[in-house]
């Protein structure tokens, strides 16, 4: 009975969580529109954070990496919720969600530009400045979107989505919605993340369609695991972790 009360506990934070998800992209896409879209240039950053720190943390990618660190306490309640129904694919998905983790908070360069453009612009010789641009343009070349790492991140991080929606729809712990939802959000943007440095062109109009099905998922998966969380039965995976 233990077991049981931890487990709906585990279901019911990683509903919460959900919704943390769903507002944090929300409040993303908002401050993008607001403020304007993330800087290029390591000059572009430094200008802005001389104005305000908060705008550059805002429009760089510090809440991706929070939305992307969230998904360590969804998928493990998803995991056991879906352990009986696919025990080997499940838990590839979990370990390829953490493996995703790992690598954005490893590449994400929001701190590493603040740190040197507070020295670029308390900098007293132009050879300084130049020196911190120049190590800003070598952060911004390793971070969550120009390095390898990254490429391999997002085929790990959408790639665990689409194989943890497929296993829902087998489920009967989660509604269809939920797992279509899932399986074309996460199944548009593993395209587009796979595509884009062959074919650029072809990102704006795929964001398009994912952004809607991420936010029905991200509603839905809540929903749904806080469903589980106030449950009185036994979720089948529990009776199988319990015996």
């Amino acid at each position: 009975m233990n077991f049981e009360n931890e487990a709906k506990k585990l279901y019911f934070i990683a509903g919460v969580t959900s919704f943390l998800q769903l507002i944090t992209i929300a409040g993303y896409g908002v401050a993008l529109a607001v403020l304007g879209p993330k800087p290029q240039t390591a000059q572009e950053f430094f200008l802005i954070q001389q104005n305000s720190s908060l705008e550059v943390i805002l429009r760089s990618d510090f809440l991706l990496m929070v939305l992307i660190g969230l998904y360590l306490i969804t998928f493990p309640a998803l995991y056991l919720a879906l352990r009986k129904i696919s025990p080997i694919f499940s838990a590839i998905a979990l370990m390829m969600t953490i493996a995703a983790a790992v690598i954005t908070f490893s590449t994400d360069s929001t701190l590493s530009m603040l740190y040197l453009g507070e020295r670029y612009l308390s900098a007293a010789t132009d050879a300084l400045r130049a020196q911190y641009l120049s190590a800003g343009e070598a952060v911004i070349a390793l971070d969550m979107w120009n390095s390898s790492g990254s490429y391999a991140n997002g085929i790990l991080l959408q790639g665990s989505g689409v194989i943890i929606s497929l296993i829902m729809l087998r489920s009967p712990d989660f509604r269809k919605l939920t797992a279509w939802s899932g399986l074309l959000g996460n199944g548009f943007d593993l395209i587009q993340h796979v595509l884009h440095p062959f074919l650029p062109a072809l990102m704006a109009p795929i964001q398009s369609f994912m952004g809607v099905f991420y936010l029905v998922w991200y509603v839905m998966l809540g929903l749904d695991l806080l469903r589980l969380g106030k449950s009185t039965s036994k979720p089948e995976a529990l009776i199988q972790l319990s015996n």
